[in-house]
Parts: structure tokens; C-alpha cells; sequence
């Protein structure tokens, strides 16, 4: 019962960093039914929450694994409807992430940039620089060490800018 009212306090404490979170991290604004199998994995595994991450980091990191699933399964989903479509001759085009969220030119750009990096680079970059977490709950969150969370950011910025055609970030 503790547990039950601990994940509802967190809930209502944390479901707008999770919600922002997933949609920074997926490219799109329909992520209410991650938000919800994030908390629906939380209630799952709460015997598992040690106390060694804040709540807000375990949550988070909670997300991204659903996330990483969920893009996974569209993937395939994707792959599937292509071979459809390419077998009976037609093809129709996606909205482009910059549709979807409804980005300004540079943040388009950017965001585009951003996808284009290797995962390890759009992961920390989605944590520190997106999400504002700390370099400790960063390294939480990846199961990395904060050696690690601080050389990657450093990495992945050179490499963003470098995308972006020598910018600043």
C-alpha cells in the first residue's frame, strides 16, 4: 500500500517531467500512452527502486526504455508498410518530425542534427542538454559513469556543431 501511494505522489510530481521528457526524446507530441506505460512499468517494478537515483531520474530512465520499444516497434511496424507499399506500387510520405512538433527553421534544423547523431550522443544530449538533468542523475538514468555522461556531452556538442555547419550550440 506504501509503494501504491508512493508511485501516486510521484505520479503527480513527475508526470510533466516524464511527458516533456518523452516528447523531446521521440520527436513527437502524442507520447500520453508513454507516459502511461512508464508509469505502468514503475508500478510493475517499484520492488526494484533501490533508492540510489532520485525517483525523477528512475522515472526517466523508465521512459526511455519505453521509448527505445516503442521506436523499435514502429520501426517494424514501418518496415512492413513499406514492403506493402512498395509491392503494390505506391508510396505516401511522412510527416517529417518538424510537421509534427511544429519547430521553428533553426529549431528544425537542430532537432534534425540532433536525430542524426549516434544514440549514445542523443542520449546524453537528451538528458543534459534537453532535460536538464544532472551530470550524477545522467549518469543514473544511462548506467554510465560521470566521466563518461561528461566526456560524451562534450563529444556529442563538437559533433552537433560540427553538423550544424561550425554554429555555436
Amino acid at each position: 500500500m506504501r509503494e501504491e501511494n508512493e508511485l501516486t505522489d510521484w505520479f503527480r510530481e513527475y508526470h510533466n517531467d516524464i511527458y516533456n521528457f518523452l516528447i523531446y526524446y521521440t520527436g513527437g507530441m502524442d507520447v500520453e500512452d508513454l507516459v502511461q506505460e512508464t508509469f505502468v512499468k514503475a508500478v510493475r517494478n517499484i520492488h526494484k527502486f533501490k533508492g540510489e537515483a532520485s525517483p525523477r531520474t528512475w522515472l526517466i530512465s523508465i521512459a526511455r526504455n519505453v521509448a527505445i520499444d516503442e521506436s523499435r516497434r514502429r520501426r517494424k511496424e514501418e518496415t512492413k508498410r513499406n514492403r506493402l507499399l512498395h509491392l503494390s506500387g505506391s508510396a505516401e510520405g511522412a510527416d517529417s518530425p518538424e510537421d509534427i512538433v511544429g519547430l521553428s527553421e533553426t529549431k528544425a534544423e537542430l532537432y534534425v542534427a540532433i536525430r542524426t547523431l549516434k544514440q549514445s550522443y542523443y542520449d546524453v544530449l537528451m538528458f543534459r542538454g534537453i532535460n536538464e538533468l544532472s551530470v550524477q542523475e545522467t549518469a543514473q538514468a544511462l548506467n554510465w559513469s560521470v566521466n563518461k555522461v561528461n566526456l560524451s556531452y562534450h563529444r556529442a556538442l563538437k559533433a552537433l556543431e560540427k553538423k550544424m555547419g561550425g554554429r555555436k550550440i
